[in-house]
């Protein structure tokens, strides 16, 4: 569900040169308007099994025939009602993109008030020993939303986007191609949906809790400080004190400036930031990073993220809330706790480099028409003697694979002179680049080659994924609680709302970006679109793809790693001076009682002079 809006075109009529089913792009869509279905999408895709689909005379895919024009020289284009076979009419822009930037906004708008209100308002009514509990049991329960979500893109993902208007029977394509475009826009409706139901309960929330262990205190109190005051006989309502907008924005910039002050909240939040940037470029390019390294499809990724990694991660954050109600943890602990797991899930993330898979051998592209693997990707490689004489489209991508082990880019750009068979049933034969590469048979069938030996990888990367999600999770609760023990009471919930913004504006937004960017590098071969420009990746350079993307999770994380044991040394520190200073306390002995006057019978005899401690810790 990931890259799903893609450029919309608003053409309502279906070219009758193109079957149902037909097309040039996986990232165009079309809209598309019929007598017997509503406007909806309507998506092609090009191979040249498509043409032959319903006849099953032997067609060759060499031909002598002149190539066509440049701009038809395609594999990746979108495709208007207007197109003619003779030019290139550009589609006209959508502004349906405006839609799905206005729902995440209001979407943005209705989730940042739970965590920063939320949490702090579990930790103000439950008692010091229950709260890191309470708030592990309320995060890991929240993984389960994300959990669903992967199992519901997986089932997404393995639908064809054109749900309804499409024979899946006649589909060339799987979900391993990467043509494949799932029903990306069915996540939307049911999200929707059951969010608004989900908002329903907070309407039933009370303004207020009494703390555990303080409802007969509470009680009392309210019966001297509460809401309801008699006088003269008659029930008063005290009058709610208005704030001013320039008390209010006073306010918040004096709490602003006294957060940030707090060198251990700083600390918290740089890390917060660089988490926040590893974890989201994890989730974004962790599907794609599977589906080109262990030659896995996207749905089968999704869904194992969404089955076995996202489950262990809940059942980390709440056996770390629980860890520290059993030992009964404080700021010191927590700290040490969480800096002990992340260190450790560190030392881990460096295996992964172990999990290595070759790059797709395609001839022309990673390896020249002799077998032999090229250095660099060379565009002038993709023709050889063996194709010289086809007149192939050299920017079409419909691969095919060589009984040799070796990926074509075409069945044209394989010399293959015959067929048999229709649809994804078809074979060539006479293919004159097969044999080029070393004894082989001479024939070819629709797809890439498999990966066996990548597949055969892929359980021992999940093991070891779901390891490190687990010891890294353990620590995420105890790690939240330091948050709330080393602020002030009432800026908990201020502080958890910079937290957030902090970690979605400088984590959330900029990481997809650099990442997308990075990895956009190691790819070997573009798809072409119609009227010009770069359509989506077809062979990426799996080595580097994997350098630079577990590459820059590792640096990342060791920013992290750099700046939790900061924060060890200074919560160790500061827990030091507050101790030297409650034993130094403790040494002037007990609180001097004074006897008061005879005159004052009834109260009590003496009073005590305490000193309050203002600490956090």
């Amino acid at each position: 569900m990931m890259d799903c809006w893609h450029t919309l075109s608003v053409a309502c009529v279906r070219p009758k040169h193109l079957t149902t089913g037909q097309v040039h792009s996986n990232q165009d869509i079309v809209l598309g308007c019929t007598s017997s279905h509503p406007p909806f999408l309507r998506y092609n895709y090009k191979s040249i099994a498509l043409s032959m689909f319903n006849t099953s005379t032997s067609i060759s895919a060499c031909s002598s025939a002149r190539p066509p024009p440049p701009h038809h020289a395609i594999d990746d284009a979108g495709t208007s009602g207007n197109s003619t076979t003779l030019g290139c009419e550009k589609v006209t822009s959508s502004y349906l993109w405006l839609f799905v930037l206005a729902g995440n906004l209001l979407r943005g708008i209705g989730e940042s008030p739970i965590m920063p209100l939320g949490m702090s308002y579990i930790d103000d009514f439950a008692t010091e020993e229950n709260s890191a509990f309470y708030i592990g049991t309320v995060r890991s329960c929240g993984m389960f939303g994300p959990t669903l979500g992967f199992l519901l893109g997986a089932f997404c993902a393995s639908l064809w986007v054109d749900i309804g208007l499409v024979d899946v029977d006649t589909l060339i394509i799987n979900s391993k191609d990467v043509r494949w475009v799932g029903a990306w826009w069915l996540g939307f409706l049911i999200c929707g949906a059951v969010s608004i139901m989900a908002s329903l309960p907070f309407w039933f929330l009370p303004s207020t809790l009494p703390k555990q262990g303080e409802e007969g205190v509470v009680k009392r109190s309210s019966e001297v400080n509460g809401i309801a005051k008699e006088k003269n006989g008659k029930m008063e309502t005290p009058k709610q004190t208005q704030l001013k907008v320039s008390g209010a924005v006073t306010e918040f910039f004096l709490a602003l400036k006294k957060l940030l002050g707090n060198i251990i909240f700083l600390v918290f939040l740089l890390i917060n930031i660089l988490q926040y940037n590893s974890m989201v470029g994890l989730i974004t390019y962790e599907s794609k990073f599977m589906e080109q390294q262990f030659n896995v499809s996207v749905s089968k990724a999704i869904f194992l993220i969404g089955v076995i990694i996202l489950p262990i991660t809940i059942v980390g954050m709440f056996l770390g809330g629980l860890l520290v109600k059993k030992f009964k943890l404080n700021i010191m602990g927590m700290a040490k706790f969480a800096c002990i797991t992340f260190l450790t899930a560190y030392v881990l993330n460096w295996v992964y480099f172990v999990c290595n898979c070759e790059v797709l051998q395609v001839a022309g592209l990673t390896v020249n028409y002799s077998g032999i693997r090229e250095p660099s990707f060379v565009k002038e490689k993709w023709w050889s003697t063996c194709n010289s004489d086809c007149g192939c489209e050299a920017n079409h991508w419909d691969p095919v694979c060589g009984d040799n082990g070796i990926t074509y880019m075409s069945a044209c750009l394989a010399g293959c002179k015959a067929s048999v068979g229709t649809g994804k049933d078809m074979v060539f034969h006479n293919c004159s680049c097969v044999g080029a590469a070393g004894p082989a048979n001479l024939s070819a069938v629709l797809g890439q080659c498999p990966r066996d030996h990548c597949a055969k990888a892929f359980p021992y990367f999940v093991t070891l994924l779901s390891i490190c999600a687990f010891i890294i999770c353990l620590g995420a609760t105890p790690m939240y609680m330091v948050l709330f023990r080393s602020v002030s009471p009432d800026l908990k919930s201020f502080a958890v709302g910079i937290e957030t913004l902090c970690g979605r504006i400088l984590g959330g937004l900029p990481a997809p970006i650099y990442f997308g960017a990075l990895i956009d590098k190691t790819c070997l071969k573009w798809g072409t679109k119609t009227c010009g420009g770069s359509g989506s990746c077809r062979v990426y350079d799996t080595v580097a793809f994997r350098n630079i993307y577990l590459g820059l999770i590792l640096a990342l994380r060791a920013g992290c790693c750099f700046l939790y044991i900061v924060l060890f040394i200074l919560i160790r520190k500061q827990f030091k001076q507050d101790k030297e200073m409650n034993a130094t306390k403790s040494i002037d002995g007990p609180p001097i009682k004074l006897p008061v006057s005879d005159k004052n019978k009834g109260e009590p005899s003496c009073m005590e002079m305490t000193v309050h401690e203002d600490t956090y810790f």
